[in-house]
This record gives structure tokens, C-alpha cells and sequence, in this order.
């Protein structure tokens, strides 16, 4: 009798195991944007709303620290579900602690943020650049390359 039990109880235990994990995956479905409070950043030059392909918070040390800060919050509510806690990737999307660190990836990263990644129909990645603006993007991005690993 108590092989039947613990059978069941084992049964049990892996519907229970199989109704969580469905039931997070669904909850990855269609998310809401987290707005970026990207005030304490100078503005971009030429202007806000033209996308440039390089970094503008990179070169002053006091401004790249400002918008690593708010990069870290922003990819925390807007990318850490898809790219991971940290920017360490479980599998889902890619790992962004190996991204071009510098120059060397800015216009890749720049562009999907701004694009998003679809193939075949598939959105891989949505577009965030007009959700969240160029401002913040930045500000991820320069957070990202502290994270940055070979």
C-alpha cells in the first residue's frame, strides 16, 4: 500500500511540477514596457529624436555612471526577462555579457533596440525604440558594457 501512495504522492508532485512551469511560461507572453525616467541624462546631439550609432554617454566618466545606474533599472524592467537576471541568459535570447563591448557593438545593439528581431514572420525581439527612446537605450547599453565578458 504504501508503494501506491508513494506513487501517487511522486504523481502528484510532477502535475503539480508541470501546471507551474506552464503557467510561467504563458506568463511570458505579452508584456507591458517599464518607462525610463532618463531625465538626469544630457540630451542627444543632434537631437533626441535622430538615432545615432554610437554610444554619447560613453566618453564622460560622471555621465557614463549616471546612465549605467539607470541602464541597469531600465534592462531590469524591460530585458532581464528574456536576457537574464545580470545579463546572464538562460537560453531564451542571447547573453548580452558577450555582446562587442565599445564601439565595436553599438550600432548592432542600437539597431535591435531600436528594430527589434524578426524573422519569418516571428518577433524574436520587439522594438523598443519608440517605446522607450533613444535616451534609455543608451543608458542600457552603457550599462551592458560593464557586464561585459569575453
Amino acid at each position: 500500500m504504501s508503494r501506491l501512495v508513494s506513487r501517487c504522492v511522486l504523481a502528484a508532485s510532477i502535475a503539480l511540477a508541470g501546471a507551474s512551469i506552464a503557467s510561467n511560461l504563458r506568463a511570458h507572453g505579452n508584456v507591458t514596457p517599464q518607462a525610463v525616467n532618463t531625465t538626469a541624462l544630457p540630451d542627444i546631439k543632434p537631437g533626441n529624436d535622430t538615432w545615432i550609432k554610437v554610444n554619447p554617454y560613453r566618453a564622460d566618466p560622471k555621465v557614463a555612471a549616471v546612465a549605467a545606474k539607470i541602464g541597469e533599472s531600465a534592462y531590469g524592467g524591460n530585458c532581464a526577462r528574456c536576457h537574464g537576471l545580470e545579463a546572464i541568459s538562460g537560453g531564451i535570447a542571447p547573453d548580452l555579457r558577450y555582446l562587442d563591448k565599445g564601439e565595436a557593438g553599438d550600432e548592432w545593439f542600437i539597431q535591435r533596440y531600436q528594430h527589434g528581431s524578426v524573422r519569418d514572420g516571428k518577433v524574436y525581439m520587439p522594438a523598443m525604440g519608440d517605446t522607450l527612446g533613444q535616451k534609455a537605450g543608451w543608458a542600457i547599453r552603457t550599462w551592458l558594457d560593464t557586464k561585459h565578458e569575453e
